[in-house]
């Protein structure tokens, strides 16, 4: 299957330092620091492109799993919120909530939810950040 790849360089200490986030298909390019990371400044952080990899990938893998059950998705838009916090003298993800919205004609409510929860659970980024909680909040619009 496909191998992606994504580079980062950084350069100086951690508080004072500044870097920058490339994905290796040239699409994003991006200045982070430890405000950017750590407190409100400008900039990326890894985070940030952890929640844009993981509400990507949720909702193509619940497009595919409506499509599959005999549902087509007019539209499915997930957000994803990472938290990042203080443990030790280090940080972990603590959780990855996905807030998502989906209009699909012809669904039940309990039919979509469980197409919602198969997706959490089976999307590949799911399953490669199965080490935090990742929590779902579906809506059917």
């Amino acid at each position: 299957m496909a191998n992606r790849a994504s580079e980062a360089v950084w350069g100086g200490n951690l508080k004072e330092g500044r870097g920058t986030m490339r994905l290796g298909s040239g699409a994003f390019e991006g200045e982070y620091s430890f405000v950017s990371r750590f407190e409100d400044g400008a900039g990326t952080n890894p985070e940030e492109l952890i929640a844009a990899a993981h509400a990507g990938c949720f909702s193509m893998a619940l497009s595919h799993i409506l499509a599959e059950a005999g549902f087509e998705p007019e539209r499915v838009k997930t957000q994803a919120t990472v938290s990042l916090e203080p443990e030790g003298d280090g940080f972990t993800i603590t959780r990855i909530r996905l807030d998502m919205e989906a209009r699909v004609p012809g669904i039940d409510e309990d039919t979509f939810q469980e197409h919602a929860r198969d997706a959490k659970r089976n999307c590949p980024v799911s399953k490669a950040l199965a080490g935090p909680e990742i929590t779902l909040q579906a809506k059917l619009v």
